[in-house]
């Protein structure tokens, strides 16, 4: 069985190798992309996998622009942070998914639901994907977050919020005005809710808003340094692996 992955986090890419082969010696990774660009070039090259493994949310937009320029014939599992609603869709088009954080158990089900379905799958030359963009693609991405703080409840804007962060396993967002406020959701989550075209995750722990972009740096091992108009905790970093994601989300809002 040949398999692609379409991932833009390095690690979670390379993750998902190591388990889905040592579930599947037989299988072989023909390649791994990281943007919606490279998967359209490696699939009109000639790439014809058995299976691909795809995450939802890419740096230069969601991986359902794919299917706008490849007829792709193979089963897809898509990777995704969405919440049951958007599950259920999926599950209505005959496509499987792993929820992330994903674990060794819910890929096991995935590839066996692929094995149990192969027949049914070659009958389709490719999910509904119309109907797909119906249900999950938000052009504008969630406008507002429900926040509560010093005993109250309000809404904010996302457009108001410079980026989000994880501290201590709790999210964070912090606005323009430099107020922070505890998120009872996750940033993977948040990530799949917000406007791709508007905000960037640049590691595991940042997701930050275009308009907060000061400059960008060069540093140590060909990293990226990001200053935003406001102060992070940390430093932001960016490793080589995702720099070019970032310039094309940087250059293609």
């Amino acid at each position: 069985m040949n398999i692609i992955i379409i991932e833009d986090e390095p690690r979670t890419a390379q993750s998902l190798e190591n388990i889905v082969l040592d579930l599947k010696p037989e299988a072989e990774i023909t390649g791994r992309y990281d943007s919606v660009e490279n998967s359209v070039k490696a699939l009109l090259s000639g790439k014809h996998p058995d299976l691909i493994f795809m995450d939802i949310q890419l740096a230069d937009g969601l991986s359902f622009d794919i299917f706008k320029s490849v007829v792709i014939k193979c089963p897809v599992i898509f990777c995704t942070a969405f919440d049951e609603y958007s599950l259920e869709a999926f599950k209505s088009n005959g496509i499987d998914y792993i929820l992330k954080p994903f674990s060794r158990e819910s890929i096991w089900e995935a590839l066996k639901k692929v094995d149990e379905l192969r027949n049914f799958f070659q009958q389709k030359s490719a999910p509904d994907v119309n109907n797909l963009l119906q249900k999950l693609q938000k052009p504008a991405g969630k406008s507002s977050f429900l926040v509560f703080k010093n005993q109250k409840y309000t809404t904010i804007q996302t457009q108001d919020i410079a980026f989000f962060y994880i501290r201590n396993e709790t999210t964070f967002a912090v606005c323009f005005d430099r107020q922070e406020y505890p998120l009872t959701q996750p940033l993977a989550q948040i990530a799949g809710m917000v406007a791709a075209s508007q905000f960037f995750r640049v590691n595991r722990q940042y997701l930050v808003n275009f308009s907060a972009v000061k400059e960008i740096e060069h540093y140590f091992l060909r990293k990226l340094y990001i200053k935003l108009v406001i102060e992070t905790p940390e430093k932001l970093f960016i490793n080589k692996e995702k720099s070019h994601s970032f310039f094309s989300w940087l250059e293609n809002r």
